[in-house]
């Protein structure tokens, strides 16, 4: 079976009591980062999808032309601190073999906008939910079966569907990452042929907005193919699997479900006082003018 079908097949696994504010789950795309230098970045295409444990998170300083070893991916098991109000990150494993951002997220919302302060001071990001009311999945990755040798390989990543947005993450196989994961930096990994541009480049982040067709990527081979190659199938134990093949070879990777809502309300609006709505009512001539949904 497709996603479609997948979505159709699987039975509800609903969030039940969630750590961090709901405004986190679905899409984001970044709108700017801003620094305590002055400086904005409002270029760099950078996406976060948020499922109920799980973050899968891309980032292309490059663009489109992004070289191999400056792509940023990962995915990540969600830390909330309640009484801090932070967001942070056990990061297993990644495409790079280091932690380029280690500072928990200081959130805070209004709108549809999710703002990150780090709590340095070091700078402050503006994300924008893309999701509509749809279906939020979220499938984590963890295993790889080779069909020709029957192998097994330990994975990480997963599968994250906001509304009408997809997002893949998929790490190396083991070996590879555990290779990686002794150099600082992948340029000095294939300087000293501890990876090859193949092995660095087979850790995928790929996203796909508004499509089944992959919009940007750590794979630029991938850009425009389909996100979801191969079919999926809901095993007896509550399990998916997806049979398809990779680089060649014919595998099954196996996930377990995070979260399966079949009609969610994303979050884009945030409350106000009554004064603060009587205000908006009454200005709402000129504030309004110029003033859009931006996503």
């Amino acid at each position: 079976m497709k996603v479609a079908d997948l979505l159709a097949a699987l039975p509800p696994r609903p969030l039940g009591a969630l750590p961090f504010p709901r405004h986190l789950l679905g899409a984001f795309r970044r709108k700017s980062i801003t620094f305590c230098t002055g400086l904005t970045d409002e270029g760099t295409p950078v996406y976060w999808f948020q499922s109920r444990s799980f973050t899968l998170d891309l980032r292309l300083p490059g663009l489109d032309d992004t070289a191999l070893t400056h792509r940023q991916g990962w995915v990540g098991d969600t830390l909330w601190d309640a009484q801090r109000g932070e967001m942070s990150w056990s990061v297993a494993r990644s495409y790079q073999p280091r932690n380029q951002w280690p500072e928990p997220a200081r959130l805070a919302f209004i709108g549809n906008s999710v703002l990150e302060f780090a709590p340095s001071g070091a700078y402050v990001e503006d994300w924008r939910q893309l999701a509509a009311p749809g279906p939020l999945l979220g499938l984590r990755l963890h295993l790889l079966r080779e069909h020709a040798t029957g192998t097994d390989h330990a994975m990480d990543g997963g599968l994250i569907v906001a509304g009408a947005h997809m997002a893949l993450a998929r790490s190396r196989l083991p070996a590879i990452d555990a290779a990686l994961s002794t150099t600082p930096s992948l340029d000095h990994a294939m300087a000293q042929g501890i990876a090859s541009a193949a092995q660095i480049a087979s850790y995928e982040v790929s996203v796909a907005l508004d499509s089944a067709h992959i919009t940007h990527t750590t794979i630029p081979a991938r850009h425009g193919e389909q996100l979801l190659q191969g079919d999926f199938a809901v095993e007896a134990d509550g399990q998916v699997h997806q049979h398809c093949t990779i680089d060649g070879m014919a595998c099954t990777l196996v996930y377990t479900i995070d979260v399966h809502e079949p009609d969610f309300a994303f979050a884009t609006q945030t409350p106000t006082t009554p004064e603060g709505q009587a205000w908006l009512e009454a200005e709402r001539g000129h504030l309004e003018r110029n003033a859009r949904v931006l996503r």
